[in-house]
């Protein structure tokens, strides 16, 4: 009986795919950005840079077209005008092969226990479920699931199924992150630990990080730079540099006044973008 060639897994501490910048070595460069669908016009004029290895966030009004920039940066839609590159790739297929998107919602499946869903990338690029489980199953306990392996999603805690949603994400092995909303779901505390909990990950997996929130301190607690979008049609009103490095202790950051400064900074920008 013939058989079909089992697709290289990586390494369980380099988990870059094959062929793809290693450790988040890909920038994203935007340029003269605008996005239409028919008459109403989400996007205008919008110029974002990203470096390897940046966190950037994005916060916005509801509904300014933040969600749209990610799906637009990731190949998934292409600009009315304008150009994205992604580690120097312009086409929308290139752009995708660079970037792993997590969605607002976890989107686990169900029937799968957590180590085969975290695995899910490494299974659709052929491997087969013994190695992709092999390669997945130390990061376990580096994102605090060890002993949750084979449960099911409906067995985890909120804050255990966004850890599974981001282990899948990186498992991709792409240079480049799209996190839309990630903790939006969960109650204050658990997202409050799960922040502190991702800047850490974040410093052990480094990767290009564009991060779309609503949570003003949730942007400037994870990011290096924050960029405050106008109502839509979406423009940058503001560019925030973050000086406090990530992975940090949250509670002492975000009573800084430092940080406090650049809350309202932000705040302000949010007001006038809305108008």
């Amino acid at each position: 009986m013939q058989t079909t060639p089992e697709a290289p897994v990586a390494e369980p501490h380099s988990i870059s795919e094959p062929g793809a910048p290693n450790g988040g070595g890909a920038g994203i460069a935007i340029v003269g950005l605008a996005h239409r669908f028919g008459d109403l016009e989400a996007i205008e004029r919008l110029e974002l840079d990203v470096a390897p290895r940046e966190v950037v966030g994005i916060v916005g009004p509801s509904g300014c077209g933040k969600s749209t920039l990610l799906e637009l940066i990731a190949g998934l839609r292409e600009p009315t005008a304008g150009g994205i590159s992604v580690g120097g790739a312009r086409g929308a297929d290139e752009r995708l092969s660079r970037c792993a998107y997590m969605p607002q919602r976890d989107l686990l499946l169900p029937w799968l226990p957590a180590i085969d869903n975290a695995a899910l990338a490494l299974r659709n690029r052929g491997a087969r479920r013994d190695a992709a489980r092999q390669a997945t199953a130390p990061l376990f306990e580096r994102f605090g699931l060890a002993g949750f392996e084979r449960s099911r999603p409906a067995e985890l805690s909120g804050g255990m199924r966004q850890r599974v949603a981001f282990l899948r994400t990186l498992m991709a092995g792409k240079p480049v992150l799209l996190l839309d909303e990630p903790f939006a779901s969960l109650d204050a505390l658990t997202r409050g630990e799960m922040q502190e909990w991702l800047a850490a990950a974040l410093a052990a997996e480094p990767r290009t990080i564009v991060l779309v929130t609503h949570d003003v301190e949730e942007a400037l607690y994870l990011s290096d730079r924050v960029f405050v979008l106008s109502a839509r049609p979406a423009r940058a009103v503001v560019e925030l540099a973050v000086p406090a490095p990530r992975a940090r202790p949250r509670a002492a950051v975000i009573t800084s006044p430092g940080f406090a400064a650049g809350r309202q900074r932000a705040l302000a920008a949010l007001t006038e973008g809305k108008r």
